[in-house]
């Protein structure tokens, strides 16, 4: 394949992209296509099978997690002392919890659960993602991209997938996800017994340039006849009340059915120089605490958000299978999830000098931090660990760290317009689980398509949005 005839392709390909929303924002006016390959990767049938189940045994596990509200008490209260964010989030959530009754919202757990493929022991889970479990749609985009370039450059895709004849992964994840937001929307719009539009409010951050993903699943949720609207936190700051019978009614708007929030991560969504509060963020964490003392479907709740924590993560990997039975899994399911839980170790001086005399890339140092650049590798991890106070070892985690065979032939990828050529590419797989509540036989955890970012080996970053990740979609090799 000659030079030209691959610029062509990757121009083509580019279009494709920018005409499907595949985009981030650049400015008011303006926008990018996001990195994404030529070609997808290769998985044998059987272990997506095996993570598609993974996944929905974890969502599972999980959404029990988030409502035993005594087991995150204690889980969250010891890095209190060491992370104000965190220390917020427990009290945001006893205060949502503090009544002997139980919080009035619908706890809707729309969860990602990322694994990586080490070259020894197989897929582990790298973390679970609760709130801003986003990029599905770029997901779903990004397979149908493949899809259009194995039909209209055939010659191309078969030289450089060595994967031609195998039968491309679908992904649908934008009807998945949003058939779960559509599923609770309808339900408490039923439950009010409401003559008027199904609502849908969307809490975003200022100046969000990742709007176009957010914008696929609003338009999917349009399509279904839900009305949707988007706010951040200061934008809601006084402009909800209370209806009849609990209900969340939006100032300007109506009753709200469905909460789906795409912010709340971080201290800076909270911030709010206006309102000249005598504590940080007080005034907008008390807005997010309000929505859930109201009957609306919310996806994260406060309690979904610390149960998908690192923190968390690394306590459940240490739990007995009586332990985790008594969340509601069955033994053979326990069985199943203990082959991918990861090692994970606590911070303290024993495990500190445990890692201290381990090669330096046999462990990965996390904080509590969601989205990029929570994560130091080598000999970063040792100077962190002595600018560390004792009380923040506890918001700390070891987790250790995967080896990922890369791809067995050189991949394309394109960022920026531009290609380029990586001989090491390795990937990250996330896959979607969607449950409403746990009441049912038919409330079992669903899978929701999946989202796989692809990067470098030498890369420690591989973010599509913070990092040196590009946008990828799975291929059978069997």
């Amino acid at each position: 394949m000659n030079t030209l005839d691959l610029q062509k392709i990757k121009d083509d390909a580019v279009e494709w992209a920018l005409t499907h929303g595949v985009a981030f924002k650049e400015s008011s006016y303006s926008a990018v296509h996001t990195p994404f390959t030529l070609t997808p990767t290769p998985i044998r049938r059987e272990t997506y099978k095996l993570l598609q189940n993974l996944a929905k045994i974890l969502s599972k596990l999980i959404y029990s997690v988030s409502e035993n509200h005594d087991f995150l008490y204690d889980a969250i209260y010891p890095i209190k002392a060491g992370n104000p964010f965190f220390s917020a989030l427990l009290n945001m959530h006893q205060q949502i919890h503090s009544s002997s009754s139980t919080a009035p919202r619908l706890p809707l757990l729309i969860m990602r659960s990322d694994f990586m493929d080490d070259v020894h022991d197989g897929f582990k889970l790298i973390e679970f993602n609760g709130i801003a479990a986003g990029m599905g749609p770029f997901g779903q985009r990004t397979h149908e991209l493949h899809q259009y370039i194995q039909r209209q450059w055939s010659t191309t895709y078969s030289e450089w997938s060595h994967q031609a004849k195998g039968i491309l992964v679908e992904n649908h994840a934008i009807e998945g996800i949003s058939a779960a937001l559509a599923r609770a929307t309808f339900r408490i719009k039923q439950e009010f017994e409401d003559p008027g539009p199904a609502r849908f409010l969307m809490i975003v951050q200022e100046h969000e340039n990742n709007v176009f993903d957010q914008h696929l699943l609003e338009l999917a949720l349009q399509q279904k006849g839900i009305e949707t609207h988007r706010r951040t936190f200061q934008e809601l700051h006084n402009q909800l009340r209370t209806g009849d019978k609990n209900r969340l009614i939006l100032n300007g708007v109506g009753p709200l059915d469905t909460v789906y929030l795409r912010a709340g991560y971080q201290y800076s969504d909270y911030e709010a120089a206006s309102l000249n509060e005598k504590e940080c963020c007080q005034a907008l964490m008390a807005t997010r605490v309000l929505i859930e003392q109201h009957r609306v479907a919310v996806n994260a709740t406060v309690a979904q958000q610390l149960a998908t924590s690192k923190r968390v993560q690394m306590l459940l990997s240490h739990l007995r299978l009586d332990e985790l039975v008594a969340f509601g899994l069955k033994p053979e399911e326990v069985n199943t999830i203990k082959m991918v839980l990861g090692e994970m170790l606590p911070v303290n001086p024993h495990t500190i000098n445990i890692v201290k005399e381990s090669p330096s890339d046999s462990w990965v140092l996390k904080n509590q931090g969601e989205g990029g650049g929570h994560c130091l590798f080598g000999a970063d991890i040792q100077l962190k660990l002595a600018k560390l106070d004792p009380l923040q070892y506890q918001s700390w985690s070891f987790m250790r760290r995967l080896h990922p065979a890369p791809r067995s032939v050189p991949s394309l990828v394109v960022r920026k317009g531009e290609l380029y050529q990586i001989t090491d590419l390795v990937s990250e797989l996330g896959i979607f689980s969607v449950q409403i509540d746990n009441y049912a036989a038919s409330a079992e955890p669903c899978f929701a398509g999946y989202l796989i970012r692809s990067k470098s080996a030498e890369s420690t970053e591989g973010g599509v949005h913070s990092g040196q990740g590009v946008l990828d979609s799975l291929v059978f090799s069997d």
